[in-house]
């Protein structure tokens, strides 16, 4: 017989716990929460054995909570035995998008950017040390951008990264960067922190980010911080285009990405930190 997670203490741990050694006791809930982050945080499907080893679990336990996850359509099982994220969640998170207002405007705001500069738009936020595009509008040209949704790059790397940070405290912001700043694939990124913690500063307060060829050759990103009625950047609105695009005119997308961070600010009703 299957044994499933309603069938586990989840005050405090497993009903059968394993009898060689001396466990810490966890809870079901909490083992499942751990092998959903580990395939959200590979990006890629994985087998059992690897899980149990990621998360530092018994791999009989790892069985147990796999399994009730399939059932529940919370994971996918593939033809190699390797799992992934099941059609389930795709559906909470749909729900959780549609509760979401900002994510609302910002969409729409989003894909009237990209109509109006004829360029690929995204919307990032932060996700701790990194940069996570959270949703995106293809440009009508033949440019192609290797970023997707989801897609997650250290904070030094990118216009947006720099702005998600900017209202931090000084001293936050170099402790930051000191441990999360890494080079990147063209070698252009800086990774100083003084320099960085700096350039986040002085972006924010200027409503604008431009970098080209830090993260990917050939490619540059202008950005506009999109702030709370406290100043807090929690987003940013960025138009991602060809280098030489912005060498030949950065005032004028520049221009453009900063009207529509303004007007989701405006619509959100945050425009008094200004």
């Amino acid at each position: 017989m299957t044994a499933k997670i309603s069938d586990m203490d989840t005050s405090g741990g497993y009903e059968k716990a394993e009898s060689t050694g001396k466990r810490s006791r966890v809870s079901g809930m909490d083992r499942a929460l751990q092998v959903l982050d580990y395939l959200y945080e590979t990006g890629s499907p994985a087998g059992i054995y690897a899980i149990a080893k990621a998360i530092g679990a018994p791999l009989s336990t790892v069985y147990v909570i796999i399994d009730d996850l399939v059932e529940k359509n919370m994971l996918s099982r593939n033809s190699d035995s390797t799992v992934w994220l099941g059609a389930r969640l795709y559906h909470y998170g749909l729900a959780y998008a549609r509760s979401l207002d900002f994510l609302n405007v910002a969409n729409h705001e989003m894909h009237n950017l990209s109509r109006i500069s004829g360029e690929t738009v995204q919307v990032c936020g932060r996700d701790g040390d990194h940069m996570m595009v959270l949703a995106m509008a293809d440009g009508p040209g033949h440019f192609q951008v290797t970023s997707r949704v989801g897609t997650r790059v250290p904070l030094n790397w990118t216009a947006s990264g720099r702005l998600l940070v900017g209202h931090l405290p000084e001293k936050e912001r170099l402790d930051l960067f000191e441990h999360c700043a890494k080079s990147s694939p063209t070698g252009r990124a800086v990774i100083d922190p003084s320099a960085l913690s700096a350039a986040a500063g002085e972006a924010l307060k200027a409503r604008i980010s431009i970098q080209a060829g830090e993260s990917d050759y050939a490619v540059a990103c202008v950005a506009s911080p999109i702030c709370d009625d406290k100043g807090v950047c929690i987003a940013t609105i960025s138009i991602v285009l060809a280098e030489q695009k912005i060498a030949d005119n950065p005032d004028r997308y520049a221009s453009e990405v900063k009207a529509s961070a303004d007007r989701i600010e405006t619509i959100m009703g945050w425009r008094s930190h200004s």
